[in-house]
Protein backbone atom coordinates (compact mmCIF):
# COMPACT_ATOMS: atom_id res chain seq x y z
CA UNK A 1 0.00 0.00 0.00
CA UNK A 2 1.65 3.34 -0.71
CA UNK A 3 -0.09 6.84 0.29
CA UNK A 4 -0.63 10.03 -2.04
CA UNK A 5 -1.51 13.26 -0.91
CA UNK A 6 -4.58 15.33 -2.12
CA UNK A 7 -2.44 18.39 -3.54
CA UNK A 8 -0.18 15.53 -5.84
CA UNK A 9 3.23 17.43 -5.53
CA UNK A 10 4.21 15.43 -2.60
CA UNK A 11 6.32 11.78 -2.68
CA UNK A 12 4.13 8.74 -2.14
CA UNK A 13 5.00 7.05 0.81
CA UNK A 14 4.48 4.02 2.81
CA UNK A 15 2.35 3.22 5.87
CA UNK A 16 5.27 3.55 8.30
CA UNK A 17 6.58 7.17 6.48
CA UNK A 18 3.08 8.18 6.59
CA UNK A 19 2.25 7.13 9.91
CA UNK A 20 5.34 9.58 11.08
CA UNK A 21 4.59 12.63 8.79
CA UNK A 22 0.69 13.15 9.55
CA UNK A 23 0.67 16.11 7.06
CA UNK A 24 2.22 15.76 3.63
CA UNK A 25 5.34 18.21 2.75
CA UNK A 26 2.83 19.98 0.04
CA UNK A 27 -0.18 20.62 2.53
CA UNK A 28 -2.24 18.04 1.70
CA UNK A 29 -3.31 15.04 3.33
CA UNK A 30 -2.26 11.38 2.75
CA UNK A 31 -5.08 9.44 1.36
CA UNK A 32 -4.27 5.36 0.03
CA UNK A 33 -3.38 5.60 -3.61
CA UNK A 34 -6.46 2.99 -4.50
CA UNK A 35 -9.36 1.44 -1.85
CA UNK A 36 -8.75 -1.56 -1.01
CA UNK A 37 -11.85 -3.47 -0.61
CA UNK A 38 -13.77 -6.72 1.39
CA UNK A 39 -15.91 -9.53 -0.67
CA UNK A 40 -19.29 -10.08 0.78
CA UNK A 41 -18.11 -12.84 2.26
CA UNK A 42 -14.79 -11.51 4.24
CA UNK A 43 -17.58 -8.91 5.89
CA UNK A 44 -20.22 -11.63 6.84
CA UNK A 45 -17.39 -13.29 8.44
CA UNK A 46 -16.56 -10.35 10.47
CA UNK A 47 -19.95 -10.62 12.67
CA UNK A 48 -18.53 -13.51 14.91
CA UNK A 49 -15.36 -11.74 15.74
CA UNK A 50 -13.87 -9.87 18.86
CA UNK A 51 -13.25 -5.68 18.00
CA UNK A 52 -9.34 -6.85 17.87
CA UNK A 53 -9.76 -9.60 15.62
CA UNK A 54 -12.01 -7.00 13.40
CA UNK A 55 -9.72 -4.54 13.74
CA UNK A 56 -7.21 -6.85 12.25
CA UNK A 57 -8.86 -7.93 9.03
CA UNK A 58 -10.21 -4.19 8.19
CA UNK A 59 -6.74 -2.40 9.03
CA UNK A 60 -4.44 -4.94 7.51
CA UNK A 61 -4.67 -3.74 3.97
CA UNK A 62 -3.41 -0.36 4.78
CA UNK A 63 -0.21 -1.37 6.79
CA UNK A 64 1.86 -3.64 4.72
CA UNK A 65 4.20 -4.35 4.06
CA UNK A 66 5.44 -2.29 7.44
CA UNK A 67 3.60 -4.71 10.00
CA UNK A 68 2.70 -8.56 9.70
CA UNK A 69 -0.59 -9.69 10.65
CA UNK A 70 0.91 -11.10 14.44
CA UNK A 71 2.32 -7.06 14.51
CA UNK A 72 -0.73 -5.36 14.24
CA UNK A 73 -2.57 -7.81 16.37
CA UNK A 74 -0.27 -7.88 18.97
CA UNK A 75 -0.51 -3.76 18.68
CA UNK A 76 -4.24 -3.84 18.91
CA UNK A 77 -4.60 -6.34 21.94
CA UNK A 78 -2.45 -3.79 23.50
CA UNK A 79 -4.29 -0.76 22.70
CA UNK A 80 -7.94 -1.96 23.22
CA UNK A 81 -6.91 -3.79 26.45
CA UNK A 82 -7.40 -0.20 28.11
CA UNK A 83 -10.65 0.03 27.51
CA UNK A 84 -13.78 -0.18 30.43
CA UNK A 85 -16.09 -2.51 28.16
CA UNK A 86 -14.90 -6.20 26.60
CA UNK A 87 -16.96 -5.13 23.63
CA UNK A 88 -14.75 -1.76 23.15
CA UNK A 89 -17.07 -0.44 20.74
CA UNK A 90 -20.72 -1.59 22.27
CA UNK A 91 -24.18 -1.17 20.64
CA UNK A 92 -27.24 0.01 22.76
CA UNK A 93 -30.53 -0.14 21.08
CA UNK A 94 -33.13 3.08 21.58
CA UNK A 95 -35.75 1.72 19.64
CA UNK A 96 -37.24 -0.34 16.71
CA UNK A 97 -35.05 1.67 14.17
CA UNK A 98 -32.32 3.65 16.35
CA UNK A 99 -28.99 3.08 17.82
CA UNK A 100 -26.14 3.96 19.87
CA UNK A 101 -22.45 2.66 19.00
CA UNK A 102 -20.87 3.83 22.61
CA UNK A 103 -17.20 4.96 21.31
CA UNK A 104 -16.26 6.33 24.67
CA UNK A 105 -15.41 3.38 27.22
CA UNK A 106 -11.14 4.50 26.45
CA UNK A 107 -9.33 6.04 29.01
CA UNK A 108 -9.76 9.63 28.46
CA UNK A 109 -13.94 9.03 27.94
CA UNK A 110 -14.52 9.90 24.17
CA UNK A 111 -13.79 8.22 20.69
CA UNK A 112 -10.34 9.56 20.27
CA UNK A 113 -8.82 6.55 22.60
CA UNK A 114 -9.91 4.07 19.51
CA UNK A 115 -7.49 5.41 16.82
CA UNK A 116 -5.04 7.34 19.50
CA UNK A 117 -4.61 4.53 21.86
CA UNK A 118 -2.99 2.57 18.84
CA UNK A 119 -1.54 5.57 17.18
CA UNK A 120 0.98 6.59 20.24
CA UNK A 121 1.87 2.81 19.73
CA UNK A 122 2.52 2.95 15.98
CA UNK A 123 5.19 6.35 16.94
CA UNK A 124 6.66 4.06 20.01
CA UNK A 125 7.02 1.30 17.27
CA UNK A 126 7.95 2.69 13.61
CA UNK A 127 10.99 5.11 16.24
CA UNK A 128 12.46 2.33 17.73
CA UNK A 129 15.52 3.82 19.38
CA UNK A 130 15.72 6.33 15.81
CA UNK A 131 15.27 9.83 16.15
CA UNK A 132 13.42 11.44 18.52
CA UNK A 133 9.82 12.60 17.93
CA UNK A 134 7.74 15.51 18.43
CA UNK A 135 3.81 15.87 18.23
CA UNK A 136 2.73 18.77 17.73
CA UNK A 137 -1.41 18.86 17.79
CA UNK A 138 -4.21 20.98 18.04
CA UNK A 139 -7.72 20.24 20.09
CA UNK A 140 -10.74 21.13 20.00
CA UNK A 141 -11.32 18.91 23.80
CA UNK A 142 -11.21 15.39 23.13
CA UNK A 143 -8.20 14.72 21.01
CA UNK A 144 -5.47 16.28 23.02
CA UNK A 145 -6.40 14.10 26.11
CA UNK A 146 -6.64 10.66 24.47
CA UNK A 147 -3.22 11.93 22.53
CA UNK A 148 -1.95 12.36 25.89
CA UNK A 149 -3.13 9.49 27.56
CA UNK A 150 -1.30 7.55 24.37
CA UNK A 151 1.81 8.98 24.71
CA UNK A 152 2.55 10.16 28.24
CA UNK A 153 5.64 9.12 29.42
CA UNK A 154 7.03 7.48 26.45
CA UNK A 155 10.47 7.91 25.27
CA UNK A 156 11.44 9.29 22.45
CA UNK A 157 8.64 11.79 22.21
CA UNK A 158 7.49 15.08 23.35
CA UNK A 159 3.66 16.27 22.47
CA UNK A 160 2.60 19.97 22.35
CA UNK A 161 -0.89 19.87 22.33
CA UNK A 162 -2.59 23.39 21.85
CA UNK A 163 -6.19 23.98 23.05
CA UNK A 164 -8.19 27.23 22.61
CA UNK A 165 -8.49 28.73 26.20
CA UNK A 166 -11.64 28.83 27.74
CA UNK A 167 -13.59 27.15 25.24
CA UNK A 168 -13.03 23.31 26.00
CA UNK A 169 -15.04 21.71 29.03
CA UNK A 170 -13.47 21.68 32.59
CA UNK A 171 -13.37 18.24 32.38
CA UNK A 172 -11.50 18.08 29.01
CA UNK A 173 -9.05 20.62 29.80
CA UNK A 174 -8.04 18.93 33.24
CA UNK A 175 -7.66 15.64 31.58
CA UNK A 176 -5.09 17.21 29.71
CA UNK A 177 -3.40 19.82 32.21
CA UNK A 178 -3.02 17.13 34.65
CA UNK A 179 -0.94 15.24 32.64
CA UNK A 180 2.20 16.22 34.58
CA UNK A 181 4.79 13.80 32.54
CA UNK A 182 8.30 15.58 31.37
CA UNK A 183 6.93 14.96 27.79
CA UNK A 184 4.11 16.37 27.79
CA UNK A 185 3.39 20.22 27.28
CA UNK A 186 -0.11 21.87 27.02
CA UNK A 187 -0.50 25.34 25.43
CA UNK A 188 -3.96 27.37 26.12
CA UNK A 189 -4.01 30.14 22.91
CA UNK A 190 -5.93 33.04 23.08
CA UNK A 191 -8.01 31.90 19.91
CA UNK A 192 -10.26 29.65 18.52
CA UNK A 193 -9.72 26.07 17.39
CA UNK A 194 -9.25 26.76 14.10
CA UNK A 195 -6.76 29.26 15.07
CA UNK A 196 -4.91 26.65 16.59
CA UNK A 197 -5.58 24.45 13.79
CA UNK A 198 -4.07 26.78 11.59
CA UNK A 199 -0.54 27.00 13.64
CA UNK A 200 -0.44 23.59 13.51
CA UNK A 201 -0.46 23.40 9.77
CA UNK A 202 1.87 26.76 9.49
CA UNK A 203 4.26 25.07 11.37
CA UNK A 204 4.32 21.89 9.20
CA UNK A 205 4.83 23.84 6.16
CA UNK A 206 7.41 25.86 7.23
CA UNK A 207 10.75 24.49 5.87
CA UNK A 208 12.98 25.98 8.61
CA UNK A 209 10.58 24.66 11.80
CA UNK A 210 10.00 21.61 10.21
CA UNK A 211 13.60 20.93 9.64
CA UNK A 212 14.89 21.81 12.68
CA UNK A 213 12.16 18.70 14.32
CA UNK A 214 11.05 15.96 13.56
CA UNK A 215 7.25 16.68 13.26
CA UNK A 216 4.34 14.50 13.10
CA UNK A 217 0.56 15.04 14.00
CA UNK A 218 -2.03 13.15 16.13
CA UNK A 219 -5.01 14.97 14.68
CA UNK A 220 -7.12 13.46 12.26
CA UNK A 221 -4.94 14.70 9.40
CA UNK A 222 -2.64 11.88 10.17
CA UNK A 223 -3.67 8.86 8.14
CA UNK A 224 -3.06 6.23 10.78
CA UNK A 225 -5.95 7.75 12.93
CA UNK A 226 -8.62 7.40 10.58
CA UNK A 227 -7.71 4.34 9.54
CA UNK A 228 -8.09 2.81 13.07
CA UNK A 229 -11.47 4.93 13.11
CA UNK A 230 -12.59 2.57 10.24
CA UNK A 231 -12.79 -0.58 12.34
CA UNK A 232 -16.05 0.40 14.11
CA UNK A 233 -18.39 1.43 11.37
CA UNK A 234 -17.87 -2.98 10.17
CA UNK A 235 -17.74 -3.84 13.73
CA UNK A 236 -21.36 -2.24 14.56
CA UNK A 237 -22.50 -2.84 11.00
CA UNK A 238 -22.24 -6.52 10.93
CA UNK A 239 -24.32 -7.12 14.32
CA UNK A 240 -27.21 -5.17 12.68
CA UNK A 241 -27.32 -7.15 9.47
CA UNK A 242 -24.61 -6.29 7.24
CA UNK A 243 -23.79 -7.31 3.96
CA UNK A 244 -27.62 -8.51 3.73
CA UNK A 245 -28.76 -5.18 5.02
CA UNK A 246 -27.66 -1.66 4.52
CA UNK A 247 -26.78 0.34 7.81
CA UNK A 248 -27.01 4.12 7.96
CA UNK A 249 -24.97 6.08 10.66
CA UNK A 250 -25.82 9.52 12.02
CA UNK A 251 -22.35 11.34 12.86
CA UNK A 252 -21.66 14.28 14.71
CA UNK A 253 -18.50 16.27 13.62
CA UNK A 254 -16.61 19.26 13.21
CA UNK A 255 -13.29 18.65 11.73
CA UNK A 256 -15.18 15.86 9.09
CA UNK A 257 -12.23 12.77 9.99
CA UNK A 258 -14.98 10.16 12.09
CA UNK A 259 -17.40 10.57 9.28
CA UNK A 260 -14.60 10.24 6.65
CA UNK A 261 -13.75 6.81 8.06
CA UNK A 262 -17.61 5.75 7.21
CA UNK A 263 -16.68 6.91 3.35
CA UNK A 264 -13.90 4.86 3.62
CA UNK A 265 -15.52 1.98 4.79
CA UNK A 266 -18.20 2.10 2.30
CA UNK A 267 -15.57 2.60 -0.57
CA UNK A 268 -13.98 -1.09 1.23
CA UNK A 269 -17.63 -2.43 0.34
CA UNK A 270 -19.58 -1.91 3.47
CA UNK A 271 -23.38 -1.55 3.01
CA UNK A 272 -23.75 2.01 4.19
CA UNK A 273 -27.25 3.21 2.89
CA UNK A 274 -26.55 6.53 4.33
CA UNK A 275 -23.78 8.72 6.44
CA UNK A 276 -25.61 11.90 8.25
CA UNK A 277 -23.70 14.75 8.94
CA UNK A 278 -24.56 16.77 12.17
CA UNK A 279 -23.22 19.87 12.74
CA UNK A 280 -24.21 22.40 15.46
CA UNK A 281 -24.59 26.39 14.46
CA UNK A 282 -21.55 26.01 13.24
CA UNK A 283 -22.47 24.64 10.04
CA UNK A 284 -19.97 25.08 7.38
CA UNK A 285 -19.92 21.37 6.40
CA UNK A 286 -24.29 21.23 6.33
CA UNK A 287 -23.91 24.11 4.35
CA UNK A 288 -21.12 22.34 2.06
CA UNK A 289 -23.03 19.33 1.53
CA UNK A 290 -26.37 20.97 0.88
CA UNK A 291 -25.68 23.99 -1.35
CA UNK A 292 -22.06 23.65 -2.40
CA UNK A 293 -20.93 26.62 -0.13
CA UNK A 294 -17.95 25.43 1.74
CA UNK A 295 -17.43 29.36 3.51
CA UNK A 296 -15.75 30.13 6.48
CA UNK A 297 -17.95 32.17 9.01
CA UNK A 298 -17.00 33.17 12.89
CA UNK A 299 -17.20 30.46 15.86
CA UNK A 300 -19.90 31.00 17.46
CA UNK A 301 -19.49 28.73 21.21
CA UNK A 302 -21.55 26.56 21.86
CA UNK A 303 -22.29 23.72 24.52
CA UNK A 304 -21.03 21.36 21.99
CA UNK A 305 -17.11 22.58 21.72
CA UNK A 306 -15.66 19.96 19.64
CA UNK A 307 -17.74 20.49 16.86
CA UNK A 308 -17.23 24.80 17.27
CA UNK A 309 -14.80 24.61 13.72
CA UNK A 310 -15.26 26.41 10.44
CA UNK A 311 -12.34 24.67 8.44
CA UNK A 312 -13.01 20.59 8.50
CA UNK A 313 -9.59 19.33 7.96
CA UNK A 314 -10.94 15.94 6.62
CA UNK A 315 -13.03 17.87 4.30
CA UNK A 316 -10.27 17.72 1.19
CA UNK A 317 -10.11 14.17 1.74
CA UNK A 318 -13.49 13.96 0.45
CA UNK A 319 -13.34 16.54 -2.07
CA UNK A 320 -10.00 14.95 -3.68
CA UNK A 321 -11.47 11.90 -3.71
CA UNK A 322 -14.74 12.66 -5.87
CA UNK A 323 -13.02 15.05 -7.98
CA UNK A 324 -10.63 12.05 -8.99
CA UNK A 325 -7.22 13.50 -8.03
CA UNK A 326 -4.90 16.03 -6.55
CA UNK A 327 -7.28 19.25 -5.51
CA UNK A 328 -4.47 21.67 -5.09
CA UNK A 329 -5.77 24.63 -6.61
CA UNK A 330 -8.75 24.49 -5.32
CA UNK A 331 -7.42 24.12 -1.29
CA UNK A 332 -5.25 27.06 -2.35
CA UNK A 333 -7.81 29.30 -3.64
CA UNK A 334 -9.88 28.38 -0.64
CA UNK A 335 -6.92 28.91 1.87
CA UNK A 336 -6.67 32.26 0.09
CA UNK A 337 -10.58 33.18 0.25
CA UNK A 338 -11.51 31.70 3.11
CA UNK A 339 -14.38 30.41 0.76
CA UNK A 340 -15.17 28.01 -2.16
CA UNK A 341 -18.07 26.50 -4.54
CA UNK A 342 -17.96 22.62 -4.58
CA UNK A 343 -17.74 21.46 -8.20
CA UNK A 344 -20.86 19.74 -9.80
CA UNK A 345 -19.15 16.20 -9.13
CA UNK A 346 -18.31 16.89 -5.75
CA UNK A 347 -21.69 17.51 -5.29
CA UNK A 348 -23.44 15.37 -6.89
CA UNK A 349 -20.59 12.51 -5.83
CA UNK A 350 -21.03 13.69 -2.14
CA UNK A 351 -25.27 13.25 -2.10
CA UNK A 352 -24.98 9.91 -3.19
CA UNK A 353 -23.96 8.92 -0.15
CA UNK A 354 -24.17 12.30 2.73
CA UNK A 355 -26.91 14.11 3.76
CA UNK A 356 -26.42 17.18 6.71
CA UNK A 357 -27.81 18.87 8.54
CA UNK A 358 -27.78 21.33 11.23
CA UNK A 359 -28.63 20.86 15.23
CA UNK A 360 -29.42 24.13 16.98
CA UNK A 361 -29.55 24.01 21.14
CA UNK A 362 -33.10 23.14 21.49
CA UNK A 363 -33.10 20.52 18.86
CA UNK A 364 -29.87 19.71 20.96
CA UNK A 365 -31.38 19.82 24.45
CA UNK A 366 -34.42 17.49 23.01
CA UNK A 367 -32.54 14.70 22.13
CA UNK A 368 -30.83 14.43 25.14
CA UNK A 369 -34.27 14.92 26.98
CA UNK A 370 -35.66 12.59 24.43
CA UNK A 371 -32.80 9.62 25.30
CA UNK A 372 -33.40 9.72 28.71
CA UNK A 373 -37.25 9.48 28.50
CA UNK A 374 -37.49 7.48 26.04
CA UNK A 375 -34.52 4.94 26.38
CA UNK A 376 -32.49 5.58 29.92
CA UNK A 377 -29.50 6.92 27.98
CA UNK A 378 -27.59 10.23 29.06
CA UNK A 379 -26.13 11.56 26.35
CA UNK A 380 -23.32 14.35 26.12
CA UNK A 381 -24.00 17.33 23.88
CA UNK A 382 -22.20 16.14 20.96
CA UNK A 383 -23.75 12.49 20.58
CA UNK A 384 -27.27 14.41 21.18
CA UNK A 385 -26.54 16.42 18.42
CA UNK A 386 -25.82 12.84 16.08
CA UNK A 387 -28.92 11.36 17.65
CA UNK A 388 -31.44 14.59 16.55
CA UNK A 389 -30.15 14.51 12.71
CA UNK A 390 -30.43 10.82 12.85
CA UNK A 391 -34.53 10.97 13.91
CA UNK A 392 -35.01 13.68 11.49
CA UNK A 393 -33.55 11.60 8.50
CA UNK A 394 -35.51 10.48 5.89
CA UNK A 395 -34.91 6.97 5.91
CA UNK A 396 -36.94 3.54 4.82
CA UNK A 397 -38.17 2.04 8.62
CA UNK A 398 -36.53 -0.77 7.99
CA UNK A 399 -32.90 0.38 7.50
CA UNK A 400 -31.22 0.60 10.93
CA UNK A 401 -29.75 4.19 12.20
CA UNK A 402 -26.56 3.90 14.66
CA UNK A 403 -25.84 7.30 15.71
CA UNK A 404 -22.36 7.60 17.15
CA UNK A 405 -22.04 8.47 20.67
CA UNK A 406 -18.69 10.06 20.87
CA UNK A 407 -18.18 11.49 24.33
CA UNK A 408 -19.22 10.11 27.91
CA UNK A 409 -21.64 12.72 29.12
CA UNK A 410 -19.68 13.22 32.39
CA UNK A 411 -17.20 14.87 30.39
CA UNK A 412 -19.87 17.68 29.53
CA UNK A 413 -22.26 17.45 33.07
CA UNK A 414 -23.13 21.29 33.12
CA UNK A 415 -24.56 20.93 29.43
CA UNK A 416 -26.38 17.64 30.63
CA UNK A 417 -27.94 18.93 33.48
CA UNK A 418 -28.91 21.92 31.77
CA UNK A 419 -31.09 19.76 29.51
CA UNK A 420 -32.53 16.61 31.89
CA UNK A 421 -31.99 17.84 35.19
CA UNK A 422 -29.24 14.83 35.64
CA UNK A 423 -25.36 15.49 36.55
CA UNK A 424 -23.70 12.43 35.21
CA UNK A 425 -20.87 11.46 37.64
CA UNK A 426 -17.45 10.94 36.41
CA UNK A 427 -16.58 7.28 36.19
CA UNK A 428 -14.58 5.56 39.16
CA UNK A 429 -11.81 4.85 36.17
CA UNK A 430 -10.87 8.49 35.65
CA UNK A 431 -10.28 8.90 39.54
CA UNK A 432 -9.73 12.21 41.38
CA UNK A 433 -9.42 14.19 38.59
CA UNK A 434 -11.03 17.77 39.71
CA UNK A 435 -8.41 17.72 42.72
CA UNK A 436 -5.20 17.21 40.64
CA UNK A 437 -2.70 19.96 40.02
CA UNK A 438 -2.72 21.10 36.99
CA UNK A 439 0.14 22.67 34.24
CA UNK A 440 0.15 24.57 31.53
CA UNK A 441 0.78 27.48 29.32
CA UNK A 442 -0.91 30.33 28.09
CA UNK A 443 0.08 31.91 24.60
CA UNK A 444 -1.46 34.61 21.86
CA UNK A 445 -2.73 32.61 18.41
CA UNK A 446 0.99 33.62 16.78
CA UNK A 447 2.99 31.57 14.63
CA UNK A 448 5.92 33.47 16.63
CA UNK A 449 5.17 32.36 19.57
CA UNK A 450 4.62 29.25 19.69
CA UNK A 451 7.32 28.14 17.67
CA UNK A 452 9.58 29.52 20.14
CA UNK A 453 7.96 28.02 22.97
CA UNK A 454 8.49 24.57 21.47
CA UNK A 455 11.67 25.20 20.02
CA UNK A 456 13.20 25.94 23.70
CA UNK A 457 11.54 22.28 24.78
CA UNK A 458 11.81 19.85 21.90
CA UNK A 459 14.31 18.23 20.82
CA UNK A 460 16.29 18.87 18.04
CA UNK A 461 16.82 15.85 14.61
CA UNK A 462 20.59 14.79 15.43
Amino acid sequence: MRYQSTRGAAPLLGFRDVTLAGLASDGGLYVPETWPSLTRDEIAELAGLSYVETAVRVMLPFVGPDLSEDELRALCTQAYGRFSHAAVTPLVQLDHQHWLLELFHGPTLAFKDVALQLLGLLFEKFLAGTDHLTIVGATSGDTGSAAIDAVAGRAGIDIFMLHPKGRVSEVQRRQMTTVLAPNVHNIAIEGSFDDAQALVKAMFNDADFAGRFQVTAVNSINWARLMAQVVYYFYAAVRLGAPDKPIAFAVPTGNFGDVFAGYVAAKMGLPVAKLIVATNVNDILHRALSSGDYSTGTVTPTAAPSMDIQVSSNFERLLSDLAGGPIADQMRGFEAERAMRLTNAQREGAASLFASDRIDSSAMNEAMRWAHAEAGEVLDPHSAIGLAAARRADLPAEVPVVTLATAHPAKFAEAVERATGLRPPVPARVGDLHERQERYDVLPATFEAVTAYIAERATPKT
